[in-house]
């Protein structure tokens, strides 16, 4: 038996590990999480999801539902912390160039049990102001 090392250098998500119980992704810069880019939201409708920065500059952008539709909020991660998106919450990571996020989730997580929700032109605006971008 041997220890065994996992790496990722692409653009966007790969999980590097995954057994019956849970799995770990590394998930690196891709355009579609630049702030000049965002247009979703998703959650995992069953369970939670753990990041932790370990490079670069991630902002975690959640929103809750409201009766007066998505309130937006923004965490700025601070590398090597974890953080954990609870089950239900919609979310999406914006990431600058070399930035690179573990992630660890449920090996259940999939398709299938992820809601994904386009975003309206005015609310990427409200995350852009969330976020101090306009």
């Amino acid at each position: 038996m041997n220890i065994q090392a996992f790496e990722y250098s692409a653009e966007g998500m790969n999980r590097v590990y995954e057994n019956e119980k849970w799995l770990v992704g590394i998930k690196n810069w891709k355009p579609a999480n630049d702030i000049t880019s965002i247009d979703c939201l998703e959650r995992h409708n069953e369970t939670d999801e753990l990041f932790v920065l370990i490079a670069g500059k991630c902002e975690l952008v959640y929103a809750n539902e409201t009766s007066n539709g998505l309130h937006f909020e923004v965490v700025k991660m601070e590398p090597f912390k974890v953080y954990n998106i609870p089950a239900t919450l919609w979310h999406n990571t914006i990431t600058e160039k070399d930035t690179k996020l573990v992630l660890i989730e449920d090996s259940s997580t999939s398709l299938e049990n992820t809601d994904i929700f386009k975003l309206s032109n005015q609310q990427i605006q409200q995350i852009r102001k969330c976020v101090n971008i306009e």
